[in-house]
């Protein structure tokens, strides 16, 4: 398992799941574990107990090709709806949207600024939704969010070669850290990308090539009952149509390499919008809330996102 993926690096790493997790998260036993650690995955040793980073965990079980590991179940759920028909994913969608912000270490009442769902310039829409006041300790945001899909693809030959060329490049799919993605450069080098870096790297790409883009972080819905708890992002470039387009690069990616019967889903994401996604304010690998009381701790934001009956 270990020869397929890039390890966290320590400077970003976080090693608190234990040897139990991994075995169970892996389903393996303890000489598989012994074996991979002599293969370096790294770890810490904390009174005689083994403690991995959860990225490596997901990592290896994605790519260990053994068809049973939490990580591969997850994902064979998460993308059954890219091998169905696309048309379910173009009709408005409306969500019960909430999102919980927490300062950890807060150090007292101060306003809190929270980048809040983007959905109006792609034709969805925000019932509710008031700012979060200023406080301390926690706060709320509340609404029901409407999205909606619409085809269209991009049309510059030069953004659909800068594109196809990226999800031909041989970049491996991982799990990789927030603060870890913003440093986007190193992601690549490693052969890896994910969500956040490859949106950054491509956006990147379509600026120097003379187009107007920005990777974009938001919320991607309807899976494991809520919102999938993993960084989203998507590059926002304007087209040479002067059509704002939305590339979500990384459901092409995963979705190109979990099924072989997603190029409907996977073509959508070249420019189109879907209604499992829902854009917000907050460029490339910000973050989507803080508490400005000077605490040094970052504030935590933890989004549950249902389907509204």
């Amino acid at each position: 398992m270990a020869d397929f993926i890039e390890f966290v690096p320590a400077e970003y790493s976080n090693k608190i799941q234990s040897e139990s997790v991994a075995r169970e998260l892996l389903r393996c036993d303890s000489a598989e574990i012994d074996r991979l650690v002599d293969a370096s995955l790294p770890f810490e040793e904390r009174a005689g107990v083994r403690y991995f980073d959860m990225n490596d965990l997901y990592n290896l079980g994605m790519y260990s090709q053994k068809s049973d590991t939490q990580p591969e179940l997850t994902f064979r759920m998460l993308f059954r709806f890219a091998g169905r028909s696309v048309e379910s994913l173009l009709r408005p969608k409306s969500w019960d949207f909430r999102v919980h912000l927490e300062c950890p270490e807060c150090e007292g009442h101060a306003p809190w600024r929270f980048e809040a769902p983007d959905v109006v310039r792609f034709g969805g829409s925000v019932v509710g939704g008031s700012a979060p006041g200023p406080g301390s300790g926690t706060a709320e945001y509340a609404a029901t969010i409407t999205t909606t899909g619409a085809r269209t693809p991009l049309v510059s030959p030069e953004l659909r070669t800068l594109t196809r060329d990226y999800l031909e490049s041989g970049y491996r799919w991982q799990m990789v850290p927030v603060a870890m993605q913003a440093d986007y450069r190193l992601v690549h080098a490693l052969g890896a990308t994910s969500c956040i870096a490859a949106s950054l790297l491509l956006a990147e790409q379509f600026r120097e090539a003379g187009y107007r883009a920005e990777a974009k972080r938001g919320w991607f819905c309807g899976v494991l009952g809520g919102a999938l708890d993993l960084p989203h992002a998507c590059v926002e470039v304007e087209d040479e149509d002067g059509v704002l387009k939305s590339v979500d690069i990384a459901k092409a990616q995963l979705a190109a390499r979990l099924s072989p019967d997603t190029k409907d889903f996977q073509e959508l994401c070249l420019g189109s919008t879907y209604n499992k996604v829902i854009q917000s304010t907050a460029s490339g690998a910000a973050s989507f809330g803080r508490h400005e009381c000077g605490s040094p701790v970052p504030a935590h934001v933890r989004a549950d996102i249902r389907s509204a009956r």
